[in-house]
């Protein structure tokens, strides 16, 4: 059975490896964009900015308050994968 499988499937095999490659895309994203550190030094980097009058007071809270949830949610992605 698993030969005849693999021949009637065979046509479905570069459907299959794109999803692969799209699966593996999306997980990179999302390790990047939880990363602890890189959402820190973002932080980092609004406060400076605040500081120098880059960016205004609202501007930097709405910033700081993505960050922050982005953080909270970085943390309990890495509890869970603790687990």
């Amino acid at each position: 059975m698993g030969l005849l499988w693999n021949l009637l499937s065979l046509p479905l095999a570069p459907v299959r490896g794109t999803v692969w490659v799209g699966e593996q895309v999306l997980e990179e994203a999302e390790r990047q964009y939880y990363d602890a550190g890189a959402i820190r030094r973002q932080l980092e980097e609004v406060a400076a900015a605040r500081e120098s009058g880059e960016l205004g007071d609202d501007e930097a809270d709405a910033l700081e308050e993505q960050l922050v949830a982005r953080l909270i949610e970085a943390n309990r992605r890495s509890r869970e994968e603790g687990r």
